[in-house]
């Protein structure tokens, strides 16, 4: 018996299809891509996109810079958590995260239960090549932003190691790594249906 082979959008409509509901949770530090890939990676999937920094600086009516310096980052995780939790009750999506959402051990378990996690690992040299070219940053608002990201490397890796997928952020056109997250993904639904 001859399978048919499937065309890129049925592919990917199979894809949403397996995921039944799951949303796709993208994880990694400030400058991996979450925002950029998910963008894309909601486009090419025909799903919606949400960012949760955005989400929390609308439900706020703050900029996450703002909302740092006026009621500090303990108060941003609290409404990162909880506008977090929202959003995976929203079916298929992709959900691009802020980089300290996964260190939560409350939303780590949420999105286990509910989604799909993938890691954007980036090199450290690539992180900083990124990250100088928005200022908006407010974990680097520091006269050590190299040492800022060292210890957040040392300090999140291990832990966004445990995200369900990993898939390499390198200097690449972003669709090839859009391309690399929906081959992880197929092989993921495909040993964990749902």
């Amino acid at each position: 018996m001859v399978s048919k082979k499937l065309s890129g959008s049925e592919q990917e409509a199979a894809l949403v299809k397996a995921l039944n509901g799951r949303p796709i949770i993208l994880i990694g530090l400030m400058g991996a891509g979450k925002t950029t890939i998910g963008r894309r990676l909601a486009k090419r999937l025909s799903i919606p996109f949400r960012d949760a920094d955005h989400e929390i600086e609308a439900a706020a009516n703050l900029s996450v810079a703002e909302i740092f310096s006026q009621h500090g980052e303990a108060h941003f995780r609290d409404g990162e958590k909880k506008v977090i939790a929202r959003l995976l009750e929203q079916g298929t999506h992709v959900l691009a995260t802020g980089g300290g959402a996964w260190m939560n051990e409350e939303t780590r378990s949420t999105v286990k239960g509910r989604g799909v996690s993938v890691w954007l690992k980036a090199e450290f040299d690539i992180l900083m090549e990124r990250v100088r070219r928005r200022s908006h940053r407010p974990l680097l608002q520091d006269p050590d932003p190299e040492g800022v990201m060292h210890r957040l490397i040392d300090e999140r890796y291990p832990v966004y190691a445990e995200a369900d997928l990993t898939v390499m952020s390198r200097d690449v056109p972003h669709e090839a790594i859009v391309g690399a997250v929906v081959d992880a993904l197929e092989d993921y639904v495909k040993a964990n249906p749902s």
